[in-house]
């Protein structure tokens, strides 16, 4: 076990690093291309983040291995809802934007729920998948659209100021571009690797003690792959950029079950577990549904939300465990 539990350990130190040089290069990015941090959250980040589910759940798929690509997405989903955006309003009060509100979050639930009616009759098939994928284009699409139309005279003086302090401090605009484009495909490599670093180790632990493979892709795969979007927000939250935290946790689920789950499906049908019809794709979607009210009246997710939130996933953990062990 010691090979398995050092690839854990180094594969933390390496999201932990690249999780910094993300969420630096995405403000960047965000400052010179004139957008706000929200779209480049739900973009380059949110995407940037989930590419270890997509490896992960492609590589089930490509290994018929269904069980572990099906739970990967859902297990990801409430792993960022339920633990990721806990802890990170239990380091800092969380600010909810008005668009994630109206627009980005409402959007996740429903997309939530799709997959739930999809998944009903035990697959989600190839033209199921064409709809999910088609589905995230036209979703991106349409927010990139509207966040660039909809800037505020303040934010597009603020914008410009912090981009007047950001080329400065690189020396031209043309520099500023290579070096925030430089720190962003670093940071989505070393995720990538990193996570893949715990998932391996993870997983050979996990297979020692005979856990079944949707148990396997729920937990210990979800929560691996979930990683770089750990690091990510809790790095967002010390520096308080809610709209990165914010944009990455609810892009990422949005990629997860829209993309993730759509490009699976194109490979081969996935077959979705008894189990997970009548109890996981619930959970998920409950996790979304039961933080929205407090978000749209509070405007802020609070340390209480998020230790609500922490108490409901270590309640569905201990029931996965209950009824498996």
């Amino acid at each position: 076990m010691l090979a398995p539990t050092l690839l854990l350990v180094a594969g933390l130190v390496v999201l932990t690093i690249a999780g910094h040089l993300l969420v630096e290069g995405a403000v960047r990015v965000a400052l010179l291309a004139r957008v706000t941090a929200t779209v480049v959250g739900l973009t380059v980040v949110a995407m940037g983040t989930s590419l270890p589910e997509l490896a992960v759940s492609v590589g089930a798929a490509l290994e018929h291995a269904t069980d572990i690509a099906y739970g990967n997405v859902i297990g990801s989903n409430i792993f960022n809802i339920a633990v990721i955006l806990a802890v990170a309003a239990l380091v800092h009060t969380i600010p909810v934007p008005g668009q994630t509100i109206r627009l980005e979050y409402p959007f996740m639930v429903v997309a939530s729920f799709v997959v739930l009616l999809l998944a009903r009759d035990g697959v989600v098939d190839r033209l199921e998948g064409v709809f999910l994928v088609v589905a995230l284009v036209s979703f991106v699409a349409y927010v990139v659209r509207l966040a660039r139309q909809a800037t505020a005279p303040d934010d597009t003086r603020e914008l410009a100021e912090r981009l007047e302090r950001t080329v400065a401090r690189a020396g031209g605009r043309a520099r500023a571009w290579r070096i925030s484009a430089v720190m962003v495909a670093l940071g989505i490599v070393g995720l990538g690797a990193g996570a893949e670093m715990m998932v391996r180790g993870a997983v050979t632990i996990a297979e020692a003690w005979g856990i079944s493979q949707r148990v396997i892709g729920l937990t210990i795969v979800a929560m691996g792959t979930s990683l770089p979007e750990l690091a990510t927000c809790v790095v967002a939250a010390a520096r308080k950029e809610p709209d990165i935290l914010l944009g990455n946790l609810v892009g990422s689920n949005i990629f997860n079950v829209l993309g993730i789950l759509g490009i699976a499906s194109l490979i081969t049908d996935v077959r979705v577990h008894p189990a997970a019809i009548a109890v996981d794709n619930w959970v998920m979607l409950g996790f979304a549904v039961v933080l929205f009210p407090p978000m749209a009246w509070g405007r802020s997710v609070t340390w209480r939300n998020g230790l609500f939130l922490l108490t409901g996933f270590v309640a569905y953990v201990t029931y996965l465990a209950v009824t498996t062990l």
